[in-house]
C-alpha cells in the first residue's frame, strides 16, 4: 500500500503534467496580490505608452504560454482584459508584421521610421 508521502508525489506530478497546479499557484499570487492591495488608495491611470508596453509583454508572454504569469500582470496593472488589436499596435509602433511567423517588427531605415527625440 502506497505511503500519504508517496501519494502526495503522485498527486503533485500529476497536477503539473495537466498544468493545474501552476494555474492554482498563479491564481493564489494575483488573489494575494488583490486583497493587499489597497482599495482607498487609487490606481495611478495607465499612459498610452505604459498601455503599448503592457500589451507587448502580454503577447510575449501569452506567445511563451506563460499565460498565469500574464494573468497576474493584467491584475496588477489595469491592462484591459480584451487584448489591444494586433493592427492597432503595429500601426502605433509604425512596425510591419513578418507573415512567416507574425513577429512585430521595428521599421527598417527609410522605411518610414517615426523618431521620437
Amino acid at each position: 500500500m502506497a505511503t500519504v508521502t508517496e501519494l502526495k508525489a503522485v498527486l503533485k506530478n500529476t497536477l503539473e503534467k495537466k498544468g493545474v497546479l501552476g494555474h492554482l499557484k498563479a491564481r493564489i499570487r494575483a488573489e494575494v496580490f488583490n486583497a493587499l492591495d489597497d482599495d482607498h488608495e487609487p490606481r495611478p491611470s495607465l499612459s498610452h505608452e505604459n498601455l503599448i508596453i503592457n500589451e507587448l509583454i502580454r503577447e510575449y508572454l501569452e506567445f511563451n504560454k506563460y499565460k498565469y504569469t500574464a494573468s497576474v500582470l493584467i491584475a496588477e496593472s489595469g491592462q484591459p482584459i480584451v487584448p489591444l488589436d494586433r493592427q492597432f499596435l503595429i500601426r502605433e509602433l509604425n512596425a510591419f508584421e513578418e507573415s512567416k511567423d507574425n513577429s512585430i517588427w521595428p521599421p527598417e531605415e527609410g522605411h518610414g521610421a517615426k523618431h521620437h527625440d
